[in-house]
């Protein structure tokens, strides 16, 4: 009820609320169940999530970001009004002040739609910070310090890197490459390898379960039994899945991150490269989770990567923290209403 500050990590997979002083309250799927007939949302977070893939025609499970932006406003007002009304209780004496983090390749279009959206499902004020900036001050980097730091932040749809320096951004890019982006690839290399087609859900699985970005010699192979339609007979039938085959499946979307760190780094200017060599790369996101991307990353860059302390809530903590110290902070928040 007395809650007048909080940070939202809006992301495509997942949905972050921090609350200064309390912490992240609550972390749910980027999931809104809505019935056809009447637009009425059903369900959302982790109860729509269980529904993607297995309703009925009357129902419709949907992701409302695509690639960490807006694509459907009325149900990410819906989704974002639930969210507020989980962290505050819908009885509240005050209207929040609202932080949301945003991808750094966002347009002015687009940034706009956020806070159009974030005012209409009951914030007092609207702030709008970008992603790699957020995840940097989430990970504990100093980055109002005259030194250059390198944030990685790979997330469900997309993939952020920056070189971060005096609280901005030096060198940036984007890609729209992450998360779903790994899944959609080991389903597609499990329809043509083994002809069975699988569902999303079950990619991630797969890939939470036994997936690894590069093979070291320590590790082990691993293997998952998984269910879906057979191609040519149509009928459901179970097989069994590699790590190496995972590995195989998704080096197309690892290479695409790679490729977006490197045109980072050739942007970086001599000085702040050499802070960012000294220093090394931080990476955060849910991407991070997936094994040894650190090791890759480090392998074909050539600079040291280091996986940030629970980098899942990097970007949901530094939402937090910038809205508790707006005066710190205020070179590297983007809009206000």
């Amino acid at each position: 009820m007395f809650i007048k500050k909080i940070g939202i990590d809006l992301g495509t997979a997942n949905t972050l609320v921090h609350v200064p002083k309390k912490g992240i309250i609550i972390n749910e799927p980027t999931v809104v169940a809505v019935t056809i007939d009447d637009n009425k949302v059903m369900a959302v977070g982790v109860e729509a999530k269980e529904m993607l893939g297995r309703t009925p025609d009357i129902i419709v499970a949907s992701r409302p970001l695509r690639d960490g932006v807006i694509a459907d406003y009325r149900v990410t007002e819906a989704l974002l009004r639930y969210f507020i009304n989980k962290a505050i209780g819908s009885v509240r004496l005050f209207r929040p002040e609202i932080m949301v983090a945003v991808p750094a390749g966002i347009t002015s279009t687009e940034r706009r739609a956020v806070v159009d959206v974030v005012m209409h499902a009951g914030a007092k004020a609207a702030y709008i910070m970008k992603e790699p900036v957020a995840a940097a001050i989430g990970a504990g980097i100093p980055i109002g310090s005259a030194s250059g730091n390198m944030i990685i932040d790979v997330g469900g749809g997309t993939s952020e890197v920056a070189v971060i320096s005096l609280g901005g951004i030096v060198a940036s890019s984007s890609t729209r490459t992450g998360g779903d982006k790994m899944d959609k690839a080991i389903s597609e290399y499990i329809k043509k390898k083994q002809g069975l087609v699988i569902g999303d859900r079950t990619a991630e699985e797969i890939k939470i379960q036994i997936g690894t970005a590069t093979f070291l010699p320590e590790t082990e192979e691993e293997v998952i039994e998984i269910r879906g339609r057979d191609i040519i007979g149509g009928l459901p039938k179970s097989i069994e899945v590699t790590s190496t085959d995972v590995t195989d499946a998704i080096q197309e979307p690892l290479s695409e991150i790679i490729k977006t760190i490197k045109s980072v780094l050739q942007k970086t200017p001599p000085e702040l490269a050499a802070d960012v060599i000294d220093k090394g790369m931080i990476l955060s996101g849910g991407g991070a989770l997936l094994r040894n991307i650190d090791t890759k990353i480090t392998a074909e860059t050539g600079v040291p990567c280091y996986l940030a302390e629970d980098p899942l809530l990097c970007v949901a903590k530094g939402t937090g923290i910038a809205l508790d110290n707006l005066e710190t902070y205020k070179r590297s928040v983007l809009s206000t209403k």
